[in-house]
């Protein structure tokens, strides 16, 4: 917080920035390369995003520099950030999701493997997910807490070589790792078009993926018209399409902006979101915002009260619902079933209640109700990333 009470969102992938988020919503989401020194460094860039003055005489590509370098330049390696009391009690302890989104490296970079690498790229983001699996499991992280995803055309061959135990997915429409915005959507488009969201979910439960990672626009008007194929949305017919194709499917979306917010998440979609600012208690849509609906879930009645409730009223409405509901550690089993047996008729989850109850009896709320996370942490940020040096 500012001196003046405000919130001052902190640069996107740093401690400070997943911290919030973290203890703002019900997980975070956030991504990782490979260092030149086989290390792991939370970064999204392929370039290191410093100013350019900063950058003469240093390698062009992210995976070119050593962990230290990057860290002494002021961003984050994933050891140190599992390293973190806050960050490790929150997705430890209480049930919160990390999502980790896998860069793989420029084709032309010293480990990119080239433009026609396969067996490389195969192995690079195998790699990936080995280093993060050993440093999860050093800090007791669950599985079921976890997923790993990448734009990767071959993510179930790098799982197989894996060899872990935590969920994945790809991320479909593919966006290589090169070219600019432009040229990766141009290239993203045909397959966009060419994949309905009945057929994208087919995609995934054929390669095996634990969840559907899925961009907004199969939501929105006019891109939701595109693909050929049935119309999915989040209200009327189009939400019964939704539903029935998903057959309970982890469906996360992104991103996720403050008018579209609740009607996602009462879809049963969990919500990517860059919008971290606790000041931000009422959406545009014209409800009041929820920001823990999986590890602080509501109850059918309380989201109708949020959904009724007046500008006027809702502050109290939230710090009412904050003081008495308890999260999904506390919740006893008779709340529990409550939930879970409301979500599976509303979302048309397969799993029975009985089996729900079992898996999930401890702190993480069951892997298909929707959840809000935090996209890069606390949000992304402007370029580059870090401006002065050590900012943090």
């Amino acid at each position: 917080m500012g001196d003046d009470g405000t919130w001052t969102q902190a640069p996107e992938n740093t401690l400070e920035s997943l911290q919030h988020a973290i203890q703002q919503f019900d997980g975070i989401e956030f991504d990782i390369r490979i260092t030149a020194d086989d290390q792991l460094v939370v970064h999204h860039d392929r370039t290191v995003s410093l100013p350019a003055s900063r950058l003469k005489g240093k390698p062009t590509w992210t995976e070119e520099w050593t962990l230290d370098e990057l860290t002494n330049a002021g961003f984050l390696g994933f050891e140190a950030m599992l390293d973190d009391p806050i960050i490790v009690e929150h997705w430890a302890n209480q049930g919160k999701m990390g999502c980790i989104e896998i860069k793989r490296p420029h084709p032309t970079a010293s480990s990119g493997g080239g433009y026609r690498g396969k067996k490389h790229h195969i192995a690079h983001v195998a790699r990936a997910m080995q280093l993060a699996e050993a440093i999860l499991d050093e800090r007791n992280i669950p599985n079921q807490n976890t997923v790993f995803y990448a734009f990767h055309k071959h993510m179930p061959a790098s799982a197989a070589q894996a060899a872990g135990s935590r969920p994945w997915a790809a991320l479909i429409p593919y966006i290589p790792p090169f070219g600019n915005r432009t040229t990766q959507r141009v290239q993203a488009l045909p397959q966009y078009i060419s994949m309905p969201f009945r057929r994208l979910v087919k995609r995934h439960q054929k390669e095996g993926s634990s969840m559907l990672p899925c961009a907004i626009e199969y939501f929105q008007s006019p891109t939701s018209w595109l693909p050929v194929g049935r119309k999915v949305s989040l209200q009327g017919r189009g939400l019964e399409r939704l539903t029935a194709s998903r057959q309970g499917m982890p469906t996360y979306v992104w991103p996720t902006r403050p008018d579209v917010e609740h009607a996602l998440l009462r879809a049963g979609l969990t919500a990517l979101s860059d919008y971290a600012d606790p000041a931000l208690t009422w959406l545009p849509s014209g409800q009041a915002r929820w920001v823990q609906p999986a590890t602080q879930p509501l109850d059918e009645e309380q989201w109708k009260r949020l959904a009724k409730c007046e500008k006027e009223h809702h502050l109290n409405v939230i710090k009412e619902f904050k003081d008495t509901t308890p999260t999904w550690s506390e919740t006893d089993s008779s709340r529990r079933r409550k939930l879970i047996e409301a979500w599976r008729k509303r979302w048309k989850w397969t799993e029975s209640t009985e089996e729900l109850m079992e898996t999930y009896c401890e702190a993480t709320p069951p892997w298909a109700a929707p959840r809000m996370i935090g996209h890069r942490g606390s949000g992304k940020t402007s370029r580059p990333v870090l401006g002065r040096p050590h900012s943090i």
